[in-house]
């Protein structure tokens, strides 16, 4: 990432964790295609209201090792591969730990997380079930996460992509195995996705332990160090603390959506599946820009990272907001995917049309998010997201909802605060000097 040309760099690494992103999309689509077409749309709205619960818990995991990768990305650009070797090794043990932790707590609060987002009686069981049964797998989908971030760091997202596939076709192979041919139901649906995940971190661990480079695991070395930790942790948790706060914002839109009823989560979450694939250029190019601006900040190619940053938001923008405007119009024809009935694709639609033209917005947030990132600015993403989409929008939904109690003013808040937080971060992205407030080498080592 540090030598060529940079709009070729950059989208060259950013279109293996698109189309990984892609394939990893499949296992919701998979989830809600089977489970709503076979089982009914009580049992898809179990299904489709999983999102923002399992990213409320799992998305705090996944920002640390954002974090560690950006860590790793600096010591490669540095060129100091004896702190990157402690700084891998140090993060696989993390990753096991936090696996075991996420499998703990997703089963364990998955009842009152339910309660607290307002499942109807009429599909909660069924949301027990399922949340409890994936949750069982955490240790999968957390050592996955972490050996995708440590390839991702050393500027390798191939490897991700294709153990992406493999676990892909054993996710859809499977779900109509146990749901549609042996019927066992919603649980059926939950254990093919654990399976498939289980095969994507045994794949990335596996090909850590034989690759050839600066990267490679070896299990004699696989410890916590504690200076290293702290400096992943430093690293990460801003990013962690910032998805739990998105996601547990999202659980509180969920929860709103969950008293308009059954047929209105349905409808939403066939959205919320379609809106997964409209985001994917967005999170591939502030993933690609995180690692980008964290190598050549290593490497002191300043003006290199201001022109690759500037490459990526265009890039991710124009992206976006093409997607988005292809979903506004065909979001009658793709909702009817996932279930039939008008009254469930009426809701679904009506999401498309008010949230899909502003994809811009987001793809800028996010974009913004990932430079400020890979310069080490952590904190700036936390605090703008904590505030606009967090503290904004639930105060948004909070009240509008009491005066005008219709389901349209929920999907507004998304939109409004898009706007907030791109105009917060386009101000300190053009003010601050996040370039050379960059922590060096020294400096993190010092740390």
């Amino acid at each position: 990432m540090t030598e060529g040309k940079i709009s070729k760099k950059i989208v060259l690494f950013a279109m293996p964790i698109f189309l990984g992103n892609l394939f990893q999309q499949l296992y919701n689509i998979v989830d809600s295609l089977v489970v709503g077409n076979v089982l009914g749309k009580d049992a898809l709205a179990a299904v489709s209201s999983s999102g923002s619960l399992i990213f409320l818990i799992v998305g705090f995991i996944n920002g640390i090792f954002v974090g560690a990768g950006v860590v790793i990305a600096r010591y490669y650009g540095a060129k100091d591969m004896e702190e990157l070797s402690v700084a891998v090794h140090t993060t696989i043990a993390f990753g096991f730990i936090a696996g075991i932790l996420v499998t703990i707590a997703g089963m364990g609060f998955t009842p009152w997380m339910l309660k607290m987002m307002g499942t109807p009686d009429d599909v909660f069981h069924n949301s027990v079930l399922y949340f409890r049964l994936y949750f069982a797998g955490g240790i999968g989908i957390v050592m996955y996460n972490t050996c995708m971030g440590i390839f991702q760091a050393v500027g390798d997202s191939r490897h991700p992509l294709y153990y992406l596939i493999i676990s892909s076709v054993v996710n859809v192979i499977l779900e109509i195995l146990f749901v549609a041919v042996l019927g066992l139901g919603i649980g059926g649906s939950a254990i093919a996705t654990v399976i498939a995940q289980f095969v994507s971190a045994f794949l990335g661990f596996y090909k850590l332990l034989k690759v050839d480079g600066v990267h490679r695991v070896y299990i004699k070395k696989i410890r916590i160090n504690r200076k290293m930790l702290i400096r992943l942790l430093k690293m990460g948790i801003p990013t962690g603390v910032q998805n739990s706060v998105i996601a547990f914002a999202n659980v509180i839109v969920q929860a709103n959506i969950n008293n308009f009823g059954s047929v209105a989560m349905a409808g939403c979450g066939s959205y919320s599946k379609l809106e997964g694939f409209a985001f994917l250029p967005i999170t591939s190019f502030s993933v690609a820009l995180t690692t980008f601006i964290g190598q050549n900040l290593g490497a002191k190619q300043y003006d290199r990272a201001k022109k690759g940053a500037r490459f990526g938001i265009v890039t991710g923008v124009m992206l976006a907001e093409s997607v988005g405007i292809l979903l506004w119009i065909l979001a009658p024809i793709l909702i009817r995917f996932f279930n039939s009935q008008p009254n469930v694709i009426e809701f679904g639609v009506m999401q498309a049309r008010i949230e899909a033209l502003f994809y811009f917005l987001l793809a800028l947030s996010h974009c913004l998010a990932g430079i400020l990132r890979g310069a080490g600015k952590s904190t700036i993403p936390m605090i703008v997201m904590l505030v606009c989409w967090c503290v904004i929008r639930i105060s948004y939904i909070t009240i509008m909802v009491n005066v005008i109690p219709d389901i349209r003013v929920v999907f507004w808040a998304y939109p409004l605060t898009w706007c907030l937080s791109s105009i917060a971060f386009l101000i300190y992205y053009k003010k601050a000097d996040w370039i050379h407030s960059f922590v060096g080498k020294a400096q993190l080592s010092a740390n």
